[in-house]
């Protein structure tokens, strides 16, 4: 009895399963489940996609100087903007992206190449900061935390796990904080000498950086090269032999760009207050300050859906053309900003 009761169940079962799966019904719930999640992906890669706002550094340099400091610690409002900048890279919306093997944020190439332009010049400020800034000379001795924050910074993006690209980033940071808790409160072994030398340095690094993202960018639209033929020279317009960026590629170096400078914005408003004496005598703070707004114009909102690079005069804006011009500008201000501190 028992058996035939079982028997009779599982045939219902078979047979409920069997107009559920062939149905009419299940197709409906099948379909509604995907659009469901593929509507949620997409909102959430929306929100994901969103680039960091700016920020007043001296927010951060509060956070590591006590009520009891009376006046201001060179370095600290540098070293603290630094931190904060990785921070933002490993904390905000969606974390650290770059180196996501899943949806969303496996297809969010856009915020990734943001990420990478903030990286490279965390990177870069941090090398000068062990190599330059924290030492009196060549033969003096490296900042232990900081000797131990540069390559920790240099670890590859996009490493996903074993070890984590974001594991990597935060021992850095916290190899950070400690050097600036020790700069904050003074420690007699704890340094940093802001001299026009190790400015200079630190701007020829930048210039390189923002020449190679100049040229990246302007390479968008198609531009006739001169070829020389003897004694004569020939202008050859062929769109077939010019070398241009590819089109999938486009939208990633301009966000690659609009990271840059947004890092730069931060470091460079850090650099005028713990190299004030050093700019105010080479009469320099004019020009930094233009800087910083050539800056801060590639953060323009971009209203358009999608990167657009028409040619020069098309009938569309072009996108890369655009943050190309103030990259550029910036680039000769940081160049002639170099060699007014060069100058004896």
């Amino acid at each position: 009895m028992y058996i035939q009761k079982i028997n009779i169940f599982c045939k219902q079962l078979i047979l409920k399963l069997y107009n559920f799966f062939f149905q009419k019904k299940f197709a409906t719930w099948l379909l509604t489940t995907i659009s469901s999640v593929f509507l949620l992906l997409c909102l959430l890669g929306w929100y994901w996609s969103q680039e960091p706002k700016l920020f007043p550094i001296e927010t951060q340099y509060k956070k590591y100087i006590t009520e009891s400091t009376a006046t201001t610690v060179i370095g600290v409002t540098t070293s603290s903007t630094l931190i904060h900048l990785a921070e933002t890279l490993l904390n905000k919306p969606g974390g650290f992206i770059a180196n996501d093997i899943m949806p969303p944020g496996v297809v969010l190439d856009n915020i990734s190449s943001w990420e990478i332009g903030v990286l490279i010049q965390i990177r870069d400020m941090t090398r000068v900061m062990r190599k330059d800034f924290c030492r009196s000379q060549s033969q003096s001795k490296e900042d232990p935390d900081l000797a131990k924050a540069e390559p920790q910074f240099n670890f590859d993006a996009r490493s996903w796990m074993l070890p984590a690209s974001e594991s990597e980033y935060q021992i850095g940071i916290n190899k950070l904080v400690a050097y600036t808790k020790r700069l904050a409160k003074k420690d007699v072994n704890t340094h940093f000498y802001n001299r026009a030398d190790n400015l200079a340095r630190w701007l020829s690094d930048v210039a390189t950086r923002l020449g190679s993202l100049s040229q990246r960018l302007s390479i968008c639209t198609i531009k006739p090269s001169l070829e020389q033929n003897g004694a004569s020279i020939i202008i050859n317009d062929d769109p077939k032999n010019q070398q241009t960026t590819p089109w999938l590629k486009l939208d990633d170096i301009v966000y690659e760009a609009r990271g840059t400078a947004w890092a730069l914005i931060h470091l460079l408003q850090a650099i005028r207050i713990d190299f004030f004496d050093i700019l105010s005598k080479k009469h320099a703070l004019a020009s930094i300050d233009q800087i910083i707004v050539e800056l801060l114009m590639t953060q323009q909102r971009i209203f358009s859906p999608m990167i657009l690079n028409s040619s020069g005069f098309g009938i569309f804006t072009n996108h890369s053309l655009m943050i190309s011009s103030y990259i550029s500008r910036a680039n000769i201000g940081i160049v002639d900003l170099k060699k007014l501190l060069e100058q004896g």
